[in-house]
């Protein structure tokens, strides 16, 4: 599997599933244009990626459900590298909250992350992706296809998410453009205790993938990212369209 000299722009990349990717695409030899909200960790990411690699990452920092933020994203990005063979939309948020719960201003806010900056960012780069005959690849969640209480609007997003991959690769195959996405379980990154879980209960919520994965375990960055490189690949020519589920076979399991 090799993305030699393929400039891929990966939102998120300053930690947690999209700074694996980042590192590990630098493995496989791709151009990186790497973004996120802050600037401190995305240098440090992407010194990392330029230890492993010889081609130095490009970064930008911005918040991407600002408009402005994330056309100035893009435009450097492009400004930079002249063109874009991959798009990896990553960045997102989780929150907690049921339909009693969720505040209309907490349902903006996931949504604006998790939908529509990808929405948009997505229609900057298809003008580009289909001049170098490039792909998609967006990271989703067992969320988007399997119901869990006390994160509505969390599946919400990610079920929308599901619906945009499968809709725009339908409309880009014909031009040459493949768009499928990931979907993974649980998985240790830092979102659940950015969101306020403590450490003890970021410990508990761990060890009960015992029972609600059928691997009987959690997922690493590292895990997912590999997945990404080989939807973002040329392994890949033939698939599009997909919700690859990297979960640990959560998805399979009766609830608990």
């Amino acid at each position: 599997m090799s993305l030699q000299s393929k400039i891929v722009l990966i939102t998120g990349a300053s930690s947690g599933i999209g700074a694996a990717t980042a590192l590990y695409f630098s493995k496989l030899g791709a151009k990186l244009a790497l973004t996120g909200r802050n600037t401190a960790n995305l240098q440090t990411i992407a010194d990392r990626c330029e230890s492993i690699s010889s081609n130095k990452p490009f970064i930008v920092s911005g918040d991407l459900t600002q408009e402005l933020d994330t056309k100035h994203i893009f435009d450097s990005t492009i400004a930079h590298y002249k063109s874009l063979d991959v798009l990896i939309n990553n960045a997102g948020i989780l929150e907690t909250g049921s339909i009693e719960t969720t505040s209309l201003e907490q349902y903006d806010r996931i949504m604006n992350t998790n939908v529509r900056s990808i929405y948009h960012l997505t229609m900057l780069a298809i003008p580009y992706l289909i001049k170098s005959k490039g792909n998609i690849v967006n990271v989703s969640s067992v969320n988007g296809v399997r119901s869990f209480p006390n994160v509505l609007a969390y599946c919400m997003s990610k079920s929308a998410l599901d619906q945009f991959t499968k809709c725009v690769a339908l409309e880009l195959a014909p031009k040459g453009v493949r768009v499928n996405s990931v979907n993974p379980g649980v998985v240790i990154t830092e979102i659940l205790k950015r969101n306020g879980m403590s450490e003890e209960d970021y410990v508990k919520f761990l060890e009960r993938t015992k029972d609600t994965h059928a691997l009987g375990r959690p997922g690493t960055p590292e895990e997912v990212a590999k997945a990404i490189a080989f939807l973002a690949s040329d392994d890949s020519s033939f698939s599009t369209g997909n919700t690859l589920l990297v979960d640990g076979g959560r998805h399979v399991m009766c609830p608990r």
